[in-house]
């Protein structure tokens, strides 16, 4: 498939809902609001084509990039691009498709992420506590644990609302899957607030770390 067709396809399965649902979540009107279902099943007609993600990536469309993610091959692309691809999207959700689907099962993903936790880029910085959110559950003996939460006490209340996110991420799983730290956890939780009133849903858990914490220990019981 042709660029041009694959976006035609896209503006064809337009919903005005999906269009409001983004950007209330911050993107912007380069976008046709497709409904993420049918992204997926347009990537699975279409399948793996690394050159045609790019070529979708830089048209800068929100659901084209949506797709981009399900088409790259994360064997083949490149350090340099995945740092273009992550610094040059600024819109949360498909920053996480890119983190799922890209820089998750990139094979030398920890390069990424010590190189993440020190730069000043917002979207970087984003990626680099997703990864390392994701270390503390599955690979905790690359990380000190006790330095990370010493950052996460400092930095978080002044951290850009996109990096407080996956910061605070990596905050709730060092007290969910480390009991050794959960207290400190807890403590440096209740201190900041942050999330403490964010709205959730019912029968969702809430973002704030103490009850995030505190709701996931009770599970493992």
């Amino acid at each position: 498939m042709k660029i041009q067709e694959i976006l035609e396809q896209l503006k064809m399965l337009s919903n005005e809902k999906m269009i409001a649902h983004n950007k209330k979540f911050g993107a912007g009107d380069n976008q046709f609001g497709v409904k993420m279902g049918d992204i997926r099943a347009l990537a699975k007609k279409i399948k793996t084509n690394h050159e045609l993600a790019l070529e979708l990536w830089d048209t800068e469309n929100v659901d084209a990039r949506f797709l981009a993610t399900l088409l790259i091959d994360p064997k083949k692309i490149a350090k340099e691009e995945i740092n273009r691809l992550v610094k040059s999207e600024k819109f949360a959700h498909v920053a996480d498709w890119l983190y799922t689907n890209v820089i998750k099962p990139y094979p030398d993903n920890e390069a990424l992420r010590v190189e993440w936790m020190q730069t000043k880029d917002i979207m970087q910085a984003r990626a680099g506590w997703s990864l390392t959110s994701g270390a503390v559950v599955r690979n905790p003996d690359v990380l000190d644990l006790p330095a990370l939460l010493d950052r996460i006490e400092s930095e978080m209340p002044k951290a850009a609302p996109e990096v407080q996110w996956t910061m605070n991420n990596t905050l709730a799983n060092i007290g969910i899957n480390h009991p050794q730290y959960r207290e400190r956890a807890l403590s440096i939780g209740e201190k900041l607030g942050i999330y403490k009133d964010y709205p959730v849903s019912k029968g969702c858990t809430s973002p704030f770390a103490p009850i995030w914490i505190n709701e996931m220990v009770s599970r493992q019981k």
